[in-house]
């Protein structure tokens, strides 16, 4: 039987099927594995566990090298929204659940500290903004509270990270 005419076996269309669906079966459970480890901090949004970077889901926090305007005067939010990530996650182990990849082949993940979203933490201080096109406003609540309160980058005049980067 040449190249192309399994079709006209339904024997081997039924294999070829079977073995697809065992493929996605084997890629999907490889998506839904936690990754657990010590984080290394890349910017305000992005760690990395055993060399696999990770972008938080639903959030987006100053690139590192944004700033904002305080009284005047511009300052390193983005590196101030990494440092806040950081100190947070110390040297603790934080496991990462993968929902998706983005286009820079980082996964997209809900990660966790000690079963607390290190997403709200970074929302909830003002250290990174909802981003309601990914999260369905889920942060939302969070970021009300810390822009209430004046934390984080809430505390000054800046541009959405989004804006930001355009």
């Amino acid at each position: 039987m040449g190249y192309g005419k399994s079709a006209s076996n339904p024997g081997r269309a039924r294999q070829a099927v079977g073995c697809l669906l065992i493929a996605l079966s084997v890629a999907s459970s490889a998506i839904a594995a936690d990754l657990t480890g010590r984080a290394s901090v890349i910017d305000g949004d992005t760690i990395e566990i055993h060399g696999q970077r990770i972008r938080l889901h639903g959030i987006d926090a100053p690139e590192s090298r944004q700033t904002c305007r305080l009284d005047g005067k511009d300052w390193r939010c983005g590196q101030a929204a990494a440092l806040a990530l950081q100190e947070h996650i110390g040297a603790g182990a934080v496991t990462c659940r993968q929902i998706a990849i983005d286009r820079y082949k980082r996964a997209v993940s809900r990660c966790f500290l000690g079963g607390a979203d290190i997403a709200v933490f970074l929302v909830s201080q003002g250290w990174a903004l909802d981003w309601p096109r990914y999260s369905g406003g889920e942060f939302g609540p969070y970021q009300e509270a810390a822009k209430t309160a004046g934390r984080g980058v809430w505390k000054s005049e800046f541009k959405p990270p989004w804006e930001w980067r355009q």
